[in-house]
Order: C-alpha cells, then structure tokens, then sequence
C-alpha cells in the first residue's frame, strides 16, 4: 500500500511576488495539487463519488517552514508522506526540494491534516466519519524509520 508520492513541478508566473520568488501561499496550493496527484495515483479522485452520503476532505490544519526561496521556472519536486492515518483523518508531510542544482537545496517543509466528512442530516452540516474502507485500505502510514527522518 502507498505511503509515499512524489510530483515534480516548475514555477509558473503567477506564483511569484514582486521580487520574483514565490509567494508563501503557492506552498499550499502545491501542496494541495501533490494530494491530488497522490489521490489519481491510487485511481481515485479527491472529489470522492459512489459513496451515500457524498464525502469530502476539508483541511483541519495547514503549515509550512519555508527554509530557502524558489524563483520563476524552478523545477522542483513535492514529495508527500502519509504520515498519520487515522480511522477519520490523514496526516501529510511534504518536502520540497531543488531539481536542477547540485548540491540539491530543499525549498520548504508542510503540513496538511485532512478530515473526512459528510454532510448529514437535515441540516446538511459536514461531520467527520470513518474514511470509507475501500480508500483507506489504499493508503498506508509510513514506516517509523521514513517517519523518524521527517522530524
């Protein structure tokens, strides 16, 4: 079972400020667009359909220690972990790191915690439930070693 993907990426114009580097908040849609990714690896979406009621995965919290700046056209790789999961919640870490440099420089390390929910009820308020078995038999936390060099 998957506990681990990596995507590569380049900066694109929009994702820079002013002084030409990207802007802290790119972090987050990149690492967003790598959960995705990771999601579609497994051959499902993170818009999850065929379960009654529908699910879905608001983030609980969100992080990122930026550690060194990445400019316009940078490549560079998002390598997601699972490092937590739990019967209705996913913990992720994401290490970003430099392509095209030698020695390679990371960029960035992030957090995602997402929880799964279902709107329920006449109300129609999101409540966090189990995460389906057939997703959660697809994702595997990793192992205390991988997990012990991302402290």
């Amino acid at each position: 079972m998957p506990f681990e993907f990596k995507l590569i990426r380049q900066v694109e114009f929009p994702d820079t400020d002013m002084a030409g580097i990207v802007h802290f908040s790119a972090f987050f849609r990149y690492m967003e667009a790598a959960e995705h990714a990771f999601f579609r690896s497994l051959g499902l979406s993170i818009v999850t359909k065929g379960f009654e009621p529908a699910i879905g995965w608001p983030r609980v919290h969100a992080a990122c220690d930026y550690k060194s700046p990445l400019s316009f056209e940078d490549r560079f790789e998002i390598h997601l972990i699972v490092k937590e999961r739990l019967e209705k919640r996913i913990r992720y870490g994401f290490a970003f790191r430099t392509l095209d440099e030698d020695p390679v420089r990371e960029i960035a390390r992030g957090e995602l915690i997402v929880a799964c929910v279902s709107k329920t009820g006449e109300n129609g308020r999101m409540r966090s439930v189990a995460i389906p078995e057939s997703i959660a038999a697809m994702i595997e936390q990793a192992p205390a070693e991988l997990l012990e060099s991302w402290r």
